[in-house]
């Protein structure tokens, strides 16, 4: 029964409008494209998914590694003005709880003790505290 019903009308031509111009391809296909009810929805799951690390709590023996490292940095801002290290320090994240580490080659132009930070080149800082690892780069 199905096709049948509709026999006389199957082969016709599709009507044009005298009044309207014909829809493109493109927009006819946008009235069908999928419909996003709830915005935001799918960068949520992304955050949610996203993970984070917490900072790790150094041992004394790791403190002590990393004075050394902080007064051999002094000795070689002392004499050459600047140094160039390969740092790995915490970056907490501005979103939720924990951050992540980073290990990034920075020029180092000062040492502030008072406020516990490295003074890069770039006048951008890292807080000693958030710091893992420290190695100067001689070459």
């Amino acid at each position: 029964m199905g096709i049948e019903k509709y026999k006389d009308i199957l082969h016709m031509e599709r009507p044009v409008s005298k009044r309207h111009t014909p829809m493109s391809l493109e927009n006819r296909a946008a009235q069908f494209a999928p419909f996003a009810a709830l915005t935001g929805y799918d960068e949520a799951v992304e955050e949610t998914a996203r993970l984070t690390t917490e900072k790790i709590e150094l041992s004394e023996e790791k403190k002590a590694e990393l004075d050394l490292a902080l007064s051999n940095l002094l000795s070689v801002i002392s004499s050459a003005g600047s140094a160039r290290v390969q740092v790995t320090f915490f970056v907490p994240d501005n979103l939720k709880s924990g951050g992540e580490y980073v290990t990034k080659g920075v020029n180092v132009k000062r040492v502030d003790n008072i406020k516990k930070v490295l003074i890069l080149e770039d006048k951008s800082t890292i807080d000693i505290t958030d710091i893992l690892n420290l190695e100067i780069d001689f070459n």
